[in-house]
């Protein structure tokens, strides 16, 4: 399969376990975080994980998302979209702090198999010296993924080597409040820098 179109179908399959539609920013009265969303997300999305970081301790949510947090699920061995979004949200992470908003970038592996503790420390600290890097068992991993309804599915191994088709999505989460919003690989730096300095404005 082309890989471009296996992307573009890993994609829609996540959008469905998603399952978002649109919603007319400030319908909700109760939501103080209504004027910022651009997106809601029907049912809960998000919650309770316990993985491993890349010392080798096992932490769980509340222990990493102490502070707005953007959380992308991804491997490290993938050759071109996860590298790309990873370094989109590190940027974005960069205009945050010269405005004076610190965000945690944290990525997590769905490629336990490949992404040890050590390895998937290396690769969040060349992308961002203050991202966190996360896998686990695969028990641990699948849990985390199915909280935030994360899409992903490996290829046959060929002489040991494999890609892993995966959703994109990257999830903005509050420590008090949880999930409250969600970007698009489209979403520039500057875009999501901004959206993410709209929902920590109204905390």
């Amino acid at each position: 399969m082309n890989r471009t179109i296996a992307i573009t179908a890993a994609a829609a399959a996540a959008a469905l376990l998603l399952g978002t539609y649109l919603v007319t920013s400030g319908s909700k009265s109760d939501d103080k975080f209504a004027q910022c969303r651009s997106a809601a997300v029907a049912g809960e999305l998000g919650g309770p994980f316990e993985l491993v970081n890349g010392q080798g301790q096992t932490v769980t949510d509340k222990e990493v998302i102490t502070q707005p947090t953007l959380i992308y699920f991804g491997y490290t061995y993938c050759p071109d979209v996860c590298p790309l979004d990873v370094d989109r949200n590190a940027s974005a992470i960069e205009i945050l702090e010269e405005r004076g908003t610190l965000v945690t970038p944290v990525f997590i592996s769905i490629d336990p198999a490949r992404d040890t503790p050590e390895v998937v420390g290396e690769f969040a600290e060349v992308m961002h010296p203050r991202m966190i890097g996360l896998t686990g068992s695969e028990a641990q991993v699948k849990a985390a993924s199915t909280a935030y309804r994360t899409y992903y599915k490996a290829h046959e191994a060929v002489d040991d080597e494999y890609l892993v088709d995966h959703s994109t999505f990257s999830y903005l989460v509050m420590p008090e409040e949880g999930f409250v919003e969600y970007f698009r690989r489209e979403t520039t730096p500057e875009q999501m820098a901004d959206k993410i300095g709209c929902f920590v404005d109204q905390l």
